[in-house]
């Protein structure tokens, strides 16, 4: 199976009745009944055109991108603390 590289982005929209719709632009996979957003996840490839479209419709206030792809995620000087280094070897 392939799979292709996915980017998450926040719909906030007018009224929830129209979450439903959003799910021929990617995978919804959360809907915040209480803040009236969707985080909607579609390929990156189509981010944004996807985005434009989103935009266009009159029930979308605000669409936002994850930024978790351009995030570095692998830390270099990580040195763990001495005590609690000394706790771990302890077996608590």
């Amino acid at each position: 199976m392939l799979t292709s590289n996915r980017q998450g982005m926040a719909v906030y929209l007018t009224s929830l009745k129209f979450a439903r719709q959003l799910r021929r632009f990617g995978y919804v996979h959360y809907v915040s009944k209480k803040m009236r957003y969707v985080v909607l996840y579609c390929n990156e490839e189509a981010v944004q055109t996807t985005m434009k479209k989103l935009q266009s419709f009159h029930f979308v206030k605000d669409v936002q991108l994850s930024m978790r792809p351009y995030v570095q995620t692998e830390f270099q000087n990580a040195k763990p603390d001495k005590a609690k280094e000394y706790d771990y070897k302890m077996g608590l």
